[in-house]
């Protein structure tokens, strides 16, 4: 069977285009509101018998739903490859995606089944969204010419980051409140009558993440060119199991792929642990409770959003190589500065003078975090829009959607790795400065890799 190589266009359709990253947008709730700031928490205050036990739990079907991706993703991405459909494929895993997030709203506390509806609808729809995003990604060069593939990579993530800035404001500001007050983050009364002692506004999150996705994944179904059907599904399968195992032992011959791959693995772990423990983090060491850490989150999205802004022209000027290195250093420079902040401290042994009570963010500590931590936002997004650009750069055309697979496997198949690491150098050491530190080492030994990975020219 031969497999149709896909020809970049000699005119960009700004429709499609669009409509390819309102992908991203609609997306992006399930990771912004469900994995992080929305309804995790409450599985772990609200449904776990104590947020020690939530914690491991969300963390057990975290890991299952990274195995999930890891063994299926590159499968799944050299039997498109051999169809030629991706749109096809994202379908079959947007219909389970959808019925997941709205799954969330029956994990109710004190509901016999709540703690097991929660873990298999976050578990599937984590697995299902990661793989619908990896055919996504490889729909990229058929929509415009190489040049500017960095563009729209880090379009795309804009778009993304937009989505969550607003998603986030609209969940915190008008669904989701505080069962002490029983007022949102805007100080308002909940919309629809949601209560806030049984958590309906966070719960909420799921149905609301659905339809969000529902409404704005539409466009890319309609507007975004698909390669042609090439052979039916029977002889594509056959096909495309040959093409991985060929493609893996082309991805251990080929150097260059094989240390962006393995670079890209233990830098994206390092950027898995930051994410996960930067509000544990600054609850213990800063002491803030949830408005602080909502709110500095929704500080870094502004700066990740204004980040890509800049960062997909450098890409496109550049390269997608320099991008991630000048992130990686960094991140590297911002992380050893964020570990040096305590509740009275900066640069490890400079004592600060104590913020006035009640005063939000009034505190030196609390600025120089803040700072810092918008600095890692604003390179966070670049890094990884401009891994996949530079993936374009890298992999053949005709076997796109099964490199990306394999980017998604390199990204996901030890992400449990620095998380572990900081957790056992925590315990030994017994301080968190220490345990976090190990997050440097793996944005270190990524850029030592990346450093020797050749960058081809975009003709």
């Amino acid at each position: 069977m031969t497999v149709t190589s896909e020809v970049p266009p000699a005119k960009t359709d700004p429709r499609a285009v669009l409509s390819w990253a309102l992908f991203d947008w609609a997306a992006q709730p399930f990771f912004t509101l469900i994995t992080t700031f929305v309804f995790a928490p409450y599985f772990a205050s609200a449904l776990a018998a104590t947020p020690a036990e939530g914690q491991a739990l969300w963390g057990y079907a975290t890991a299952a739903a990274g195995l999930g991706i890891a063994l299926t993703a590159p499968v799944l991405g050299s039997v498109a490859d051999a169809t030629g459909r991706r749109k096809r494929w994202i379908l079959v895993f947007s219909i389970p995606f959808v019925i997941c997030c709205w799954a969330f709203w029956e994990a109710a506390p004190g509901s016999a089944h709540g703690i097991l509806i929660a873990l298999v609808a976050f578990g599937i729809g984590t697995f299902c969204i990661e793989v619908a995003t990896v055919f996504n990604n490889a729909m990229m060069p058929s929509l415009v010419p190489p040049e500017r593939i960095g563009r729209l990579s880090s379009f795309g993530w804009a778009m993304g980051y937009a989505s969550a800035l607003i998603t986030l404001l609209i969940t915190l500001g008008f669904l989701a409140a505080s069962a002490d007050t029983g007022k949102t983050l805007l100080g308002m009364t909940p919309l629809f009558g949601l209560d806030p002692a049984t958590g309906e506004g966070d719960r909420a999150s799921g149905p609301f993440s659905a339809l969000w996705y529902l409404v704005f994944a539409l466009p890319m179904f309609l507007f975004v060119p698909d390669v042609p059907h090439q052979a039916s599904l029977g002889p594509a399968i056959r096909a495309g199991l040959n093409s991985l195992k060929a493609s893996l032992a082309q991805a251990r011959s080929n150097r260059n792929i094989f240390r962006f791959l393995l670079a890209n693995m233990i830098f994206k772990d390092g950027l898995v642990a930051l994410f996960a423990f930067g509000g544990i983090y600054a609850g213990g060491q800063l002491g803030w409770g949830a408005i602080e850490i909502g709110t500095f989150g929704i500080i870094l999205t502004i700066t990740g959003t204004l980040g890509l802004v800049l960062g997909g022209p450098m890409d496109d000027r550049f390269g997608a190589k320099p991008v991630i290195v000048f992130a990686l250093v960094v991140l590297m420079f911002c992380g050893l500065g964020m570990i040096s902040i305590d509740k009275d401290t900066v640069f490890f042994v400079v004592r600060t003078a104590a913020a006035p009570e009640g005063a939000l963010f009034a505190s030196l500590p609390e600025q120089m975090f803040i700072g810092l931590g918008a600095v890692i936002g604003a390179v966070s997004g670049p890094l990884q829009a401009s891994c996949r650009s530079l993936l374009v750069r890298l992999a053949p055309a005709e076997h796109m959607t099964q490199y990306f697979g394999l980017l998604a496997l390199s990204g996901k198949v030890t992400s449990f790795l620095a998380p572990l690491a900081v957790g056992i150098v925590t315990s030994l050491s017994g301080s968190q400065p220490a345990g976090m530190s190990v997050i440097l080492v793996f944005f270190g030994v990524g850029l030592v890799l990346l450093l020797k990975v050749r960058e081809r020219e975009m003709a």
